[in-house]
């Protein structure tokens, strides 16, 4: 059977499932091995050689003139991620983003951020994916070694404590922490800043 381009990512978008025996899918193993070649690359350069940063913009399709990514740095798929200005993911991030991830103004990663949008079927774990986007809105900040499943907001200047597992939508302004992630505190919105 022929599936139009892009059908796969029609799926992903619907949150799945998808199938890896099906035809449509070669469109997203595709995707993966020019990512995995482009942060590879990117990854090979020394910290202060910034042609790192032309594999990264290749990647994502974009300037990241208002973006900045330290490596090493591990994304498999760069069409499915959005930025705002002004983000900054430190060192060791692991995007998995088939599913979606959007990046708002402002959002900062400490090192070892893990996001994850895809998850595998329970029961045909090895050829069944399901998926959810993640969205990380303005100014929100993730802490050292925290983990984002699939499907999960973070809110406008939520912070993530380092280590946290977020499982669930995170409201604007709280603080979370912990496996899995609750909130801890709310921060007062008249005290942050841009």
């Amino acid at each position: 059977m022929d599936y139009p381009k892009g059908y796969v990512y029609e799926l992903m978008d619907q949150g799945g499932p998808t199938d890896v025996r099906e035809g449509y899918f070669r469109e997203a193993v595709d995707e993966m091995m020019r990512a995995r070649v482009l942060c590879a690359k990117a990854n090979a350069c020394m910290p202060d050689d910034p042609s790192y940063v032309g594999y990264l913009e290749d990647l994502f399709g974009r300037k990241l003139d208002d973006v900045r990514i330290l490596t090493p740095f591990i994304c498999d798929f760069g069409n499915r991620v959005t930025f705002g200005k002004g983000v900054f993911i430190n060192h060791s991030a692991i995007l998995s983003a088939s599913g979606g991830i959007e990046f708002e103004d402002g959002v900062m990663c400490a090192p070892g951020v893990r996001i994850a949008t895809i998850n595998h079927d329970v029961n045909e774990r090895h050829i069944t994916y399901t998926y959810g986007k993640v969205t990380l809105k303005k100014n929100a900040w993730i802490g050292m070694g925290a983990t984002i499943c699939p499907g999960v907001t973070v809110g406008e200047y939520a912070v993530v404590a380092a280590g946290a597992v977020v499982t669930k939508d995170v409201p604007d302004y709280a603080v979370v922490g912990g496996v899995p992630a609750k909130v801890i505190k709310m921060l007062d919105p008249k005290e942050q800043k841009e």
